[in-house]
């Protein structure tokens, strides 16, 4: 059996633990780097960037397939367009493959040591990992766990035949004629909004009173809109029970107690993410909980000395760019550098149509600290989204009503995502209302509708 010794073994080669290892390389940690499939882990591979890659092609067939129908404003009419799933799929595993590539590369560049195989814990120090050539153990002065999280599944709905995972929903060799979607948050809008415009006729069931949840109602109703005019069924307060006997129906408990049946060629089961702890010896090692998460504090220690863990295996907010913060932080403390780590300042966005971007404190969420200004600027007085076709929508700004500190800021419209950036620094800087409204923003510009609703929240908004 081969041994070998480090200074820091990372767990996991997803966002968090892949860069965790590139920086601890920069800073000239001895590092090794465990990972059972493809570098990237499964935002890279079988998340993020492949969905956003059908994300986007559906919205291409879509344009194309308005053009065909004459119903385009732009004046352009064309043939009826055919879709080539097979050909999209190539093209998106493409894309997977050559940023596989590229982070391997980014480890090699490092001075990182790659290990293949399953790892498993022996004690808090030493590891045991089963590659294809037999069993290597890996002793470590410090190690990370990034094992990162996994869809649930349900178990009167496994996996498997007609009921599928988002990570299934990406490899489809065609667009099914009928998809019923479980579950009513981003994963579950994301994909089916894409396979509306693809062509299937999509049902959405969630238990819950309301789609995105965990948005506010003001910010998600331009999506609710959307949803209805891509043809798609939402069955809100319904309970998804199990399948049908001939396996070709979801069946369902309605809001009002019925029972009802949803016919469909796939089941997209989309109900959320649990923690990767089981497999690898979490029993070997006695770490405290946070319920089914690894429980950390802000440097991302764990209980266990010199074991810290990131990402979707330590909770909310289960986020790539997250875990990828935390994992540089982590290779900087291991290099004996000072650091903590702050999440007020994280932005989420979710790729449904039109697109959805929060950073900081919800209206509500403010409001319960003490007395605020909101500012809210809609993109139907914005130049540059009435161009893009993309009236739909708003930007918020929520501040304290004292100092003006922005406390939080939300938009929602065609490709708000981009805001994100510029939505983070605000906030990571401590910006005031009159910084952003100070500040010269770019003419036509969609980002124009941020500095418009600072100056709304300060009571003269120059164009509404």
């Amino acid at each position: 059996m081969k041994e070998i010794s480090c200074k820091l073994l990372v767990i996991g080669a997803g966002p968090g633990g892949y860069v965790c290892a590139i920086r601890a390389g920069q800073l000239g940690v001895d590092t090794v780097i465990v990972e059972v499939g493809k570098p990237g882990g499964t935002c890279l591979n079988v998340g993020c960037i492949p969905s956003k890659a059908l994300i986007h092609a559906a919205e291409e067939f879509d344009k194309v397939s308005h053009m065909a129908g004459g119903k385009s404003p732009l004046g352009i009419s064309l043939s009826a367009p055919v879709l080539d799933l097979g050909k999209t799929v190539a093209w998106k595993d493409g894309i997977v493959s050559r940023l596989n590539s590229g982070v391997a590369g980014l480890l090699k560049k490092a001075g990182v040591k790659t290990v293949h195989g399953w790892a498993t814990f022996r004690d808090g120090k030493t590891v045991e990992v089963e590659t294809e050539t037999g069993s290597q153990v890996i002793r470590a002065e410090t190690i990370v766990i990034a094992t990162g999280s996994a869809p649930v599944e349900l178990p009167f709905l496994p996996f498997g035949g007609s009921v599928i995972s988002s990570t299934d929903a990406l490899a489809l060799s065609a667009v099914p004629k009928k998809l019923a979607v479980v579950g009513g948050g981003y994963i579950g809008l994301e994909l089916g909004m894409a396979f509306a415009k693809l062509g299937a006729d999509v049902t959405v069931v969630e238990a819950l009173p309301r789609v995105l949840a965990q948005y506010d109602a003001e910010l998600t109703r331009p999506v609710v809109k959307r949803l209805a005019a891509l043809g798609i069924e939402v069955m809100a307060g319904a309970k998804a029970k199990g399948l049908s006997t001939k396996g070709d129906a979801l069946l369902v408990e309605t809001a009002d107690g019925k029972n009802a049946k949803v016919s469909a060629d796939k089941i997209l089961v989309t109900v959320g993410r649990k923690p990767v702890t089981e497999g690898w010896g979490l029993d070997q090692i006695d770490l405290d909980r946070s319920g089914k998460f690894i429980r950390i504090d802000d440097q991302c220690r764990t209980s266990m000395r010199g074991i810290f863990a990131i990402g979707d295996v330590t909770g909310e907010p289960m986020l790539a760019h997250r875990a990828m913060a935390q994992g540089e932080m982590v290779a900087e403390i291991v290099a004996g550098h000072k650091r903590s780590w702050d999440k007020r300042a994280i932005p989420a966005v979710c790729f449904t149509v039109p697109e959805l971007v929060t950073v900081g404190l919800s209206p509500e969420e403010a409001k319960a600290q003490g007395e605020i200004k909101v500012g809210l600027f809609p993109f139907a007085a914005n130049g540059r989204a009435m161009t893009k076709l993309g009236e739909d929508g708003f930007v918020r700004v929520v501040a304290r009503a004292d100092n003006h500190l922005v406390l939080g800021i939300q938009a929602v419209g065609q490709g708000v995502s981009e805001l994100a950036a510029a939505f983070g620094l605000a906030l990571e800087m401590g910006s005031r209302l009159e910084d952003i409204a100070g500040t010269i923003h770019a003419h036509p510009t969609q980002g124009e509708g941020f500095q418009e609703a600072a100056l709304k929240a300060l009571g003269h908004a120059l164009h509404i």
